[in-house]
């Protein structure tokens, strides 16, 4: 199996629309703050990541990131962050290309992303923005609880959502072999 896979007009579409849906998501109806970003661009995400597998997943991540905060973003732009988005959108497409959802999958998919981006990296962009040490209460104290909120929620919407939508047959007309 390959990771990178050709894609023909419909797939460049397909992500285009995905990408469009993920920058809508974060930066209209995401509830941002200097510390803390709560969003649902995961959903756009999974599906991508279900059609299309890491690879074309963390460029359309990036995509998404570089023109959400290019258009409407409410801070800086930081390359950190568009790292993130990339490391997030493989480990997606890790976890669910050409694979069935399942509730363990989703949940060890969240927290992987949790633990990594959210809880790892986030902070050393976030004290490299705004010169706050890592040792703050602050920089700590919202991502956690955001941690322990957002954990069950995602896995939910992403278990739900990606047994709603029938990915398996969408991505035969999709992706070329």
């Amino acid at each position: 199996m390959h990771i990178l896979k050709k894609i023909n007009i419909y797939s460049m579409t397909t992500i285009s629309f995905l990408v469009a849906l993920m920058v809508i998501l974060s930066q209209v109806f995401g509830l941002e703050t200097q510390f803390l970003k709560i969003t649902f661009d995961f959903i756009p995400e999974v599906v991508m990541a279900s059609l299309f597998g890491p690879f074309w997943t963390a460029v359309g991540a990036s995509i998404a990131d570089v023109i959400g905060n290019t258009l409407l973003g409410k801070a800086p732009f930081f390359i950190g962050f568009t790292l993130n988005a990339f490391i997030g959108g493989l480990i997606y497409g890790a976890f669910f290309y050409k694979k069935k959802v399942t509730l363990n999958k989703a949940f060890f998919c969240v927290l992987l992303n949790t633990l990594l981006i959210s809880l790892c990296l986030t902070p050393i962009w976030l004290s490299i923005m705004y010169g706050v040490p890592l040792t703050d209460g602050k920089l700590w104290s919202l991502r956690i609880v955001k941690a322990a909120i957002m954990l069950p929620v995602q896995t939910g919407l992403i278990y739900f959502f990606g047994n709603a939508i029938p990915i398996k047959s969408l991505g035969r007309r999709f992706v070329s072999q």
